[in-house]
């Protein structure tokens, strides 16, 4: 069926579009079949290059020297970047971490913490994030028969996870929770600056308290490692110490649970499939990452070009800037398998829901440990599950998912 979209690129930068799943996937479908690579210049935001297609946006991401993450990392409106740029030294972003950073400075700012969520390491923590699992399976029946799944329980696990390895307080959760939905969520032009200005100012001061006491007195924890990291033999400075902070503490849960409760909210609409997962727990793994590929709570990236070069057909200009459109990759045709199908046995599965190349998420295989013991735990001990009313997303264009899930459940 055709689409009239109208004004695409007004669409592209409204937080709404994100918040509708089938206007959302309609869109991209067609962008995917009519411009893979669509000029894009939305009112008030600095024009660039979309990208939707699986193969073009592998194809950037395998070019980091090409194409450079730092000068441009999200969508932003110019005033709001033409603010930080007069507030921090011509750096357009809130924060300056590795997802503003390139080639060898890169290497050695992910280096700091990459042991930590190496799969060997991560895989040593199966047990301590069991024991969490179940303790907020334990919280959903708790609060059952009727709940709000994703306010109750799915943006509490994570970030309890997070909390734990980072080594703060988890009766601190509530404010994290706090300033983590202030930095994604968009609300009104005149607010988006405001609002995420404040609310990083608030991680700063909360994790400046932190690093000061971990240098001081070191523990086997994330905070000591990032406190104590170093860049060339430097001590790496306070805002890429409190930028790296704020970004594990933020997309280390975040992210996560947008994928647990979307993943929830797609097994209930297919029932089918939650039957042949209940059936056969041994597609944990291959259910997991059709729910990355399902939710993709990473709406977009940007890169820019570090000199002339091409984008499948397309030819792109030094300094032109490219965004990378995470979710739509896992609906290309050419790629997945009836990708509109969502199947908890689907292989090969070749989503780009956590990126790929040298920035690829480096707490991939922590996410999916905690997606995997938290369904493991889910479905051996609640039984009947469905909705209770309608759920509603979060207004993001960068990291969204679930904001509200109302179930009602049986326990077994």
């Amino acid at each position: 069926m055709a689409h009239d979209f109208g004004n695409i690129d007004a669409m592209i930068a409204d937080p709404r579009t994100y918040m509708d799943r089938a206007t959302y996937h309609a869109l991209f479908a067609h962008l995917r079949r009519e411009e893979p690579v669509r000029w894009t210049a939305p009112e008030g935001i600095a024009p660039f290059w979309l990208v939707s297609r699986h193969a073009d946006v592998h194809s950037v991401e395998s070019r980091a020297s090409v194409f450079l993450n730092a000068p441009r990392a999200v969508m932003r409106p110019v005033a709001v970047e033409e603010a930080l740029a007069a507030r921090q030294a011509g750096h357009k972003e809130i924060i300056r971490s590795m997802n503003n950073m390139d080639g060898e400075e890169h290497r050695q700012v992910r280096a700091i913490t990459s042991r930590n969520f190496l799969l060997p390491s991560v895989r040593r923590m199966t047990d301590e994030i069991d024991a969490i699992a179940q303790e907020f399976v334990s919280r959903l029946i708790y609060k059952g028969p009727e709940t709000d799944f994703v306010q109750d329980v799915a943006v509490w696990y994570p970030l309890r996870v997070i909390m734990a390895l980072l080594g703060v307080p988890a009766g601190d959760e509530a404010l994290m929770l706090k300033l983590t939905r202030e930095i994604f969520e968009e609300k009104s032009r005149d607010e988006f600056g405001k609002q995420r200005d404040q609310a990083q100012l608030g991680f700063f001061s909360y994790f400046r308290d932190v690093l000061e006491d971990r240098r001081k007195n070191p523990r086997d924890d994330l905070a000591t490692t990032i406190a104590n990291g170093t860049v060339n033999g430097a001590p790496l400075p306070e805002f890429e110490s409190l930028s790296y902070c704020l970004t594990v503490a933020t997309a280390g849960h975040d992210t996560t649970a947008a994928t647990i409760a979307g993943g929830l909210l797609a097994l209930i609409e297919n029932p089918d499939q939650m039957q042949k997962l209940r059936a056969d727990v041994s597609l944990i793994d291959s259910a997991v990452e059709e729910m990355l590929r399902w939710v993709a709570p990473v709406k977009h990236f940007f890169r820019t070009a570090a000199e002339d070069t091409r984008i499948g057909e397309t030819a792109i200009r030094a300094g032109d800037s490219v965004m990378l459109a995470f979710p739509s990759p896992g609906f290309d045709a050419d790629m997945v398998e009836a990708p509109e199908e969502f199947r908890v046995d689907r292989a090969p599965n070749p989503h780009l829901a956590l990126g790929s190349g040298p920035h690829a998420c480096l707490g991939q295989h922590l996410a999916r440990l905690e997606i995997r013991q938290f369904f493991l735990a889910f479905f051996d001990r609640i039984d009947e599950i469905a909705l209770n009313g309608t759920p509603s997303y979060s207004p993001s264009s960068f990291i969204s998912g679930l904001s509200s899930l109302p179930v009602k459940f049986t326990v077994k």
